[in-house]
């Protein structure tokens, strides 16, 4: 029974599940998205989340301790330099995981796991909102100006 069992082993002893979360971590901080299965990913969110947050405040100490989980200088001084600042106002959930089916050799469910503020193709929330267009219903009723031109003439109608 799984009881009190909260991270997923991956099959792997913890050395070298360690050390898979620091290179997928380090790749998807250098290249913004990587492709991986969905239970990789999964840990991986986990990971490399509190990673991001440590690295929002730029300090030695916030340095050392990130560098001792990516072992990787190019992914930290990337991490604190480009990636920190883009996402400094956003309180938490820096990844994305888009699933995108099963691998011909296993059968195993893939997915592209990105970073969610480097992500040009999408949309975000600000953007969405100013070129959006006014919400209308899927009802045929009369535009706002004219609904309001219309019941001013039968509140005329009905006062004579």
């Amino acid at each position: 029974m799984r009881h009190g069992k909260k991270i997923n082993h991956l099959g792997r002893t913890h050395s070298h599940r360690e050390a898979l979360l620091s290179n997928l971590a380090s790749s998807l901080i250098l290249h913004k998205r990587i492709n991986t299965t969905v239970a990789k990913a999964k840990a991986l969110r986990k990971y490399v989340e509190p990673l991001i947050t440590k690295s929002k405040s730029d300090s030695t100490h916030s340095r050392r301790t990130v560098f001792s989980y990516l072992q990787n200088k190019e992914a930290v001084s990337e991490l604190f330099r480009e990636v920190a600042p883009k996402v400094n106002e956003r309180p938490g959930g820096y990844t994305r995981i888009l699933k995108t089916g099963f691998r011909p050799g296993d059968a195993a469910e893939t997915c592209m796991m990105e970073l969610v503020d480097f992500n040009e193709l999408m949309p975000s929330s600000k953007e969405k909102g100013t070129a959006k267009k006014a919400k209308t219903t899927r009802r045929g009723r009369k535009p706002k100006a004219k609904a309001d031109a219309a019941g001013s003439e039968t509140t005329e109608t009905t006062e004579e």
